[in-house]
């Protein structure tokens, strides 16, 4: 019970945390739409990989994976110069990284599964002006980020509303200063095809790991059975 109270409590803190009063929105996850990754595939190579990489895939994979022929890969998700059997890497160094940003940026490659769907698609939709920032912008999921909004020219900018909780000063909500090249719902689905596409990086065997675990369970529960009926004939004597 304490490990569980403890696991509760830390949990909540880290929702309460991570939000900053505003709540988590629903990514509309779905690994079987093929053309929902295919896009997401596009929107990362354009939008992340410049400064991000997901090493633990590679082109081909997703190329496989997603039923596309090689060479759309290459022409219209991949980088120029780009390999089918590379990984994808991000053409900035360390050095500049650094220089930029005070560190490397993170590989992408897991991050659906330590930060979640959720919330990677409220981030990714969280960031609002902020001048006193050094990219001018904050995040209402991630406080004080230290990256600038990638999507921004899809978007458009946002501008936060607090509010006083006590004797703290909440932010509430976020509304739109100016418009973006996509209107709301269009940003949407960009957003969440991305976050779809990230999902999928992070366990691209999903769909076949749930199948398997079927047949998996299903052997278990004949296993068992076969398992309990050999017990009573070794145990009948005993009685």
């Amino acid at each position: 019970m304490k490990k569980l109270l403890s696991l509760f409590l830390l949990v909540l803190s880290v929702n309460v945390f991570a939000s900053g009063g505003v709540q988590l929105q629903d990514a509309d996850i779905d690994l079987t739409d093929k053309v929902s990754l295919q896009r997401g595939a596009k929107s990362f190579v354009t939008y992340c990989l410049g400064c991000h990489s997901a090493k633990q895939i590679r082109y081909l994979r997703v190329a496989n994976d997603l039923g596309l022929d090689e060479k759309h890969v290459l022409d219209d998700i991949a980088p120029e110069g780009a390999g089918i059997y590379d990984q994808l890497h991000s053409a900035m160094n360390k050095h500049d990284a650094e220089k930029w940003f005070g560190t490397q940026p993170p590989d992408l490659s897991l991050i659906a599964r330590s930060r979640g769907a959720d919330w990677l698609y409220s981030y990714l939709k969280g960031f609002y002006v902020d001048k006193a920032r050094p990219f001018g912008v904050n995040n209402a999921i991630f406080e004080d980020v230290g990256m600038p909004n990638p999507l921004w020219q899809l978007q458009g900018e946002q501008k936060p509303v607090f509010v006083n909780d006590g004797e703290r000063r909440v932010l509430d909500k976020l509304v739109s200063a100016s418009a973006g090249t996509q209107s709301p719902e269009e940003f949407d689905k960009t957003v969440n095809d991305l976050v779809n596409f990230l999902v999928y990086v992070g366990e691209p065997v999903q769909l076949e790991r749930q199948k398997m675990g079927k047949y998996v369970l299903f052997f278990l529960f004949v296993f068992l059975a076969i398992a309990y009926l050999l017990k009573k004939e070794y145990w009948k004597d005993v009685h």
